[in-house]
């Protein structure tokens, strides 16, 4: 009905506020740790009204995270999660001194891959700014083992069927070639698994590099790799003009290179 508050599980709600991830919630739920209204409550999918006022982890009310919007210039190597099995190094690291609460990949860069990736700690203008018809572009610049001709561009423009899947871009371009390969520029509109890498391998090229250079209007400029540095309102309200809350400043200096693993 209208006017109606949402409600969520409890997990959920202290994920869609920005005091940690969904995980990290229901550990701390079932521990104990999470009381509701004065008591504790073990159940991670509880209903709880996204606003309630009357939530407290270890004693303390939880409050709503002001919003952090980030870019990162990840650095290839790095796998884009917050731990990993294998102990493969990962984006995080490159955040340990952005000194914001926690904060989630907007979107994603497979390890291979580099180049300009978002976080943030507001669900609704992540989900705004990837879902499927959002209408906001991903831009690639792609080195392949081969110097792109007519039939390869053809083919490219024209999709791919794969695993059951079209996959097609808004446009591909070269950008320059030498004698042995090619770099090309690729625009998505929506991302799907390895789109660029599984379009070229259906046209027997192989991805040398794979660098994201823009989402929209926001371009990966001069930053460093490794770097990152806060967005500003205006880079926000260009991803998604509807959903955007006005940024909070991190604590700790922007565009400071984080310590990827070699």
């Amino acid at each position: 009905m209208p006017g109606r508050i949402p409600e969520y599980g409890l997990a959920r709600v202290l994920s869609k506020r920005g005091v940690c991830s969904r995980s990290q919630a229901e550990q701390w739920i079932r521990a104990g740790r999470v009381s509701v209204a004065g008591r504790p409550c073990r159940d991670p999918e509880r209903r709880t009204a996204l606003g309630a006022t009357d939530i407290a982890v270890d004693g303390q009310p939880v409050g709503a995270a002001a919003p952090v919007y980030l870019m990162l210039n990840k650095p290839r190597g790095l796998v884009t999660t917050r731990s990993d099995e294998r102990g493969r190094g990962t984006v995080y690291e490159c955040l340990a001194d952005a000194g914001a609460p926690w904060i989630a990949p907007v979107g994603r860069l497979d390890q291979a891959s580099e180049g300009l990736l978002l976080f943030s700690n507001d669900s609704a203008w992540a989900a705004a700014v990837t879902r499927p018809g959002s209408g906001v572009p991903k831009h690639y610049h792609v080195q392949i083992d081969r110097v792109a001709d007519d039939g390869l561009l053809g083919r490219l423009r024209g999709g791919i069927d794969d695993r059951g899947e079209h996959l097609r871009a808004v446009s591909v371009e070269v950008l320059r070639t030498g004698t042995r390969s090619s770099w090309l520029a690729f625009v998505l509109a929506e991302g799907r698994n390895r789109q660029i890498r599984r379009m070229l391998a259906a046209c027997d090229a192989n991805v040398q590099r794979l660098v994201r250079v823009a989402i929209g209007t926001l371009e990966l400029g001069e930053l460093a790799k490794g770097a990152w540095r806060p967005l500003v309102a205006a880079e926000v309200r260009a991803l998604a003009p509807a959903s955007a809350a006005p940024p909070a400043r991190p604590r700790s200096r922007p565009g400071a290179p984080g310590r990827p693993k070699a």
